[in-house]
């Protein structure tokens, strides 16, 4: 008897497939590959699949009577998967391309989105026409209804969407806002104001078609990729069932990090999917060249950091254009579901224990000129580069845009602003009364820095330059190439770094970096744009300077480790324990020419010191449920340190209180 199939809020572990299917495909759905897919489905035991519905060519590899079909089509591909997974007991969701469908467009040209010069978009459809109600809905609804499937995975959504000059578009943003000559440039007056009218009008083509398909569709999920993500740094607006996104097939750990950290507070259930494949890249973009399966190792170390965060996790698998599935993909995938699965215990439904707040300013990015949701590989560097930094100093961080710390802020001790030049004021003033209460405070960016600079004690003393300063560490000099402004700073304000002119530590110096107490607590700032640098290069002194201008603002975090800056630590809660995650980030994950690896160097041994409110009575090593032997420390023996042999790729510590 097939086991019940789980709702997308209960699953843990999925695959993804698809293929974009084309007219050039050859006899889609020749292939009997039933078999196949059965013995892949025993071996892995997913909690659901996503297979190929439609692609973002606008083609269906299932024969449609609403849309467009492959005409290569010889079977039905989607009624194998349906019968196979059902009798196996497992969910299925369709991989489905929202915004993206070129064969729409082609079909009905007034559908397309039309770009500023007045070109018609080939690729991408207006959000502000018909096409989610004359072909998306419906098609969504026909194989609800002929295939009974679990759900729906919306595609080249978001990310997709840009700015949209159709007539329709025009004349809703003249009619809401009075405003008569519509920008074209963000050099023009009310471009800001375009850009949002245009993100809203995502919004509302979310909404609806969400509502539609629940409506029709009883009982089916829905998400929309990148949604309500890093892409999308604003509050839930849409009944979205559950939040997801592939993270970039190359660097995947790096991106890992910061993706799911933007989704883990959204209120959703949420996943990311790893490709399970690579290819060359060129500044940081896919191109697909060479492509080349990853190891199971490769995806297990990618698992192990949205797992230790308390998110699913998916891979995607390409579909051969015959729509069948690879045999030699399942190997690799038993291995990885097997590692997940081990920690599901204690992963799945994990919250976060508050230590530092790593700022994600929605106000901030939405002002920055670009695309409409999508910051892409390289977008997000100071963000990214102060994510790292925090990272590799092993201090457990949570993203959190101003949505969530208005309710939340006092929670956190330490708050990181990262380069962000817009706050509102509002938000500004309650961050300065969290201070005053006794939170603390870091301020780093030369736009950032000003905004606080009265606070701080300091004076800019002139205009921004990027240029080469060395930054004293102690008996070592940090070199960074940024973006800074000079500051001055005055009595109260203590000088915490300097800034030498020259890589020779008796060079003329200048302050960087300063603190101040404000009512109870600290507040800090750096005068350099360094998470941009940090994104861009790494080095040891530069880790060292950071850690030691985060413990002039904050020197109390719950988990000190000494062995290795290349554990990532994560501390969470789940029943009533704490669980401290140690993922191990060595290996060339972020290297170019690295496209698969199968050795990641174990590291340690680790003493890792925690200092939790509650006493420990045992401390356990998971998932192995190995007992570790632990020193007490201070006058109550809250304080413990517990030594690790060796870290391999994911461990859990696992608190169990007195």
């Amino acid at each position: 008897m097939p086991r019940p199939r789980l709702p997308r809020s209960r699953s843990f572990f999925g695959v993804h497939f698809d293929f974009h299917a084309n007219h050039h495909d050859p006899k889609v759905g020749g292939r009997d590959f039933a078999k196949t897919l059965k013995e892949f489905l025993r071996r892995v035991r997913p909690d659901y699949v996503q297979c190929d519905c439609k692609g973002h060519p606008g083609i269906t590899s299932y024969p449609t009577r609403v849309g467009t079909t492959a005409r290569g089509l010889t079977g039905d591909p989607l009624r194998v998967w349906r019968r196979v997974t059902a009798d196996a007991g497992v969910a299925l969701y369709v991989h489905y391309s929202g915004v993206m469908d070129r064969a729409a467009i082609a079909a009905h040209p007034g559908w397309a989105r039309v770009d500023e010069n007045g070109k018609r978009d080939e690729l991408n459809t207006s959000v502000f026409g018909p096409y989610a109600d004359r072909l998306m809905i419906p098609q969504l609804q026909e194989v609800w209804k002929e295939y009974g499937v679990e759900g729906f995975w919306i595609d080249g959504d978001c990310w997709a969407t840009a700015r949209d000059y159709g007539k329709k578009a025009l004349a809703a943003f003249r009619k809401s806002t009075g405003i008569d000559t519509v920008p074209r440039s963000p050099q023009e007056p009310h471009y800001a104001e375009f850009t949002e009218f245009c993100r809203e009008g995502f919004r509302q083509y979310l909404r609806h078609y969400v509502d539609q398909i629940h409506a029709r569709c009883p009982g089916a999920e829905i998400a929309s990729n990148w949604a309500f993500s890093s892409f999308m740094p604003e509050p839930v607006c849409a009944d979205v069932d559950f939040l997801s996104g592939d993270i970039i097939p190359g660097d995947s750990v790096r991106s890992a990090r910061l993706e799911a950290r933007a989704l883990m507070h959204q209120g959703k259930p949420w996943d990311l999917m790893a490709w399970g494949f690579d290819g060359t890249r060129e500044n940081g973009l896919w191109q697909g060249h060479g492509r080349t399966s990853k190891t199971a190792l490769q995806l297990q170390q990618e698992a192990a950091v949205v797992l230790s965060l308390g998110g699913g996790f998916q891979v995607y698998l390409q579909q051969r254009r015959d729509a069948s599935i690879c045999e030699h993909d399942i190997p690799v995938m038993e291995e990885v579901a097997r590692f997940c699965r081990r920690r599901r215990r204690w992963c799945q439904g994990a919250e976060s224990v508050p230590q530092v707040a790593l700022l994600y300013s929605g106000t901030s990015a939405y002002q920055t000129p670009g695309p409409l949701f999508h910051p892409g590989p390289k977008g997000l560097p100071g963000l990214r580069g102060v994510l790292y930094a925090l990272l590799e100093n092993q201090y457990p961080v949570d993203i959190l845009s101003e949505h969530h710390l208005r309710e939340t802020l006092h929670r956190y001790p330490l708050v990181v602003i990262p380069e962000w030049s817009h706050l509102e004021e509002a938000f500004r003033a309650r961050l300065l009364d969290y201070v005053r209460e006794g939170g603390n405070l870091l301020v780093i960016g030369a736009k950032s820095l000003p905004l606080f600079s009265k606070e701080l004690g300091v004076t800019i003393a002139g205009e921004g330059e990027r240029k080469s300063r060395w930054i004293g560490t102690g008996r070592r000099l940090a070199g960074i190439e940024s973006e800074g402004i000079p500051i001055r700073p005055r009595r109260g304000t203590e000088t915490v770094l300097r800034a030498h002119s020259n890589n020779d530590l008796a060079a003329p110096a200048e302050p960087v970096a300063v603190r101040r107490r404000l009512g109870k607590g600290w507040i800090a700032g750096l005068s350099l744009d360094f998470g941009t640098w940090r994104f861009e290069r790494s080095s040891a002194q530069m880790r060292e300077m950071f850690a030691k201008l985060v413990a002039a603002t904050w020197d109390q975090p719950a988990v000190r480790i000494k062995g290795s800056s290349l554990v990532d630590v994560t501390l969470m809660r789940k029943n009533g324990k704490t669980l401290v995650h140690l993922v191990n980030t060595a290996g060339p994950h972020a290297q170019e020419e690295a496209l698969s690896y199968d050795e990641i160097p174990a590291i340690g041994p680790l003493d890792i010191t925690l200092n939790l409110p509650e006493t420990p009575a045992s401390i356990r090593l998971q998932p192995e449920g190995k007992e570790l032997a632990f020193e007490r420390q201070g006058r109550k023996g809250r304080s413990v340190t517990v030594r690790l042999p060796q870290l391999s790729i994911h461990s859990i510590l696992e608190v169990i209180p007195a």
